[in-house]
């Protein structure tokens, strides 16, 4: 099956982490060119996603215009117009920060590194090889799961 790639304009910022939440390569467009975005949309094989409708003007590259303004309802409708097969094995893959695949870390490495609570009551760790950031598995696992759940997005 594809993996699909995405590229996010900069007005829809939570979006992206989102779909890096999610396990999905997405890159966060922040520039201003309309031509630099469509250039890497074509280049990349990445779907634009946009809350600008005059984007959807240019041919050769797929394009999702966002309608909605909250975050939730934003993924619902990109979830089911793409019909992304959700998997909880790829979520928090990725780094919500830069994108980056997150890389397994020992627990003693980090142990400096993220607050005492967090040391005692968790047990597995990752890592961002590019910006160092930390990721355990917290309640904000529990709460994506569950929102996915029940939006019925979730296969």
């Amino acid at each position: 099956m594809e993996q699909l790639a995405f590229i996010v304009t900069q007005e829809l910022g939570k979006l992206a982490k989102w779909l890096r939440i999610l396990g999905f390569d997405c890159v966060y467009f922040s520039k201003k060119k309309e031509a630099d975005l469509i250039i890497q949309a074509l280049r990349d094989k990445r779907i634009l996603v946009t809350r600008k409708a005059e984007h959807a003007k240019h041919k050769g590259i797929r394009i999702v215009v966002i309608k909605h303004d909250y975050v939730e309802e934003q993924m619902e409708q990109l979830v089911k117009k793409l019909d992304l097969g959700l998997k909880e094995n790829n979520f928090f893959r990725r780094c919500v920060e830069c994108n980056t695949l997150l890389e397994d870390i020992e627990k003693e490495k980090i142990k400096q590194k993220v607050p005492d609570y967090v040391f005692r009551t968790q047990n597995f760790f990752k890592r961002c090889p590019d910006c160092g950031k930390i990721f355990w598995q917290g309640t904000h696992w529990d709460m994506v799961g569950k929102w996915l759940s029940e939006k019925g997005l979730k296969k």
